[in-house]
């Protein structure tokens, strides 16, 4: 028979491991989307010229917040490190797929596939990892900034004010380091605000799913404080 304290237990690390795969999956599309291109419409812009890989990436910020909130900031800095090692263990793993010949069954036209496809992608994830570490760790420690400062009120201020710095620092690195010596000054500028408008309003629409996760895990929240893991003062 399973005790009340036993299924909170296991609720308690069900829904971090949730959250984390969500941060991993979305990370890691992020990184192969990179490469291609929309053209979308956009408040005051009109059509603007995003990356594929913009669409899963603010899962991420989503993910790490609610991590913040629920679990405490240890946490969130530990999913953070871990998508780095899984970024990292990423171009290993296509780096030697680089290296690796073709199967005798396959035609060789199968390895120019493969590299157009992810023939770039040490670089992608190279900036991937700079503007990534950057940011995630400036987004935690802002989101805990921003709940000391209003005495744990204003959950939509925290959300909102730590990801929109945080995702502006990574788009502009991101941007930058991809395509410096590759596209003019002009164009990398154009696609840097496009990018960063169209993660300004995902991160105002998803606000309401803040405040949805920490209604629905409240308990997991207070299982947190009871661990130790957020303090009021945090």
């Amino acid at each position: 028979m399973v005790t009340p304290k036993g299924n909170r237990m296991k609720r308690f690390d069900y829904v971090f491991l949730i959250l984390s795969g969500f941060f991993l999956s979305s990370l890691v599309l992020a990184n192969t989307f990179v490469f291609k291109f929309l053209d979308v419409p956009l408040p005051i812009i009109g059509v603007a010229t995003i990356s594929l890989g913009v669409l899963p990436y603010p899962i991420t910020f989503l993910c790490t917040d609610l991590i913040s909130e629920l679990y405490g900031k240890q946490r969130a800095n530990a999913i953070v490190l871990t998508g780095a090692a899984v970024s990292v263990y990423m171009l290993v793993l296509l780096q030697i797929g680089r290296v690796l010949p073709v199967s005798h069954l396959q035609e060789p036209v199968i390895q120019d596939h493969y590299m157009a496809v992810f023939g770039q992608s040490a670089r992608a994830i190279f900036a991937s990892m700079v503007a990534y570490l950057l940011a995630q760790f400036i987004d935690v420690r802002l989101y805990h900034f921003w709940r000391k400062l209003t005495d744990g009120r204003h959950l939509w201020l925290r959300n909102n004010a730590s990801t929109m710095l945080s995702q502006f620092i990574d788009t502009t690195a991101v941007v930058t380091i991809l395509f410096y010596g590759v596209w003019s000054w002009s164009e990398i500028t154009a696609v840097i605000i496009a990018s960063y408008v169209f993660k300004l309003l995902v991160a105002v629409a998803d606000t309401p799913l803040m405040y949805l996760g920490t209604w629905l895990f409240a308990d997991i929240r207070e299982e947190s404080r009871r661990r130790g893991l957020i303090h009021e003062s945090a």
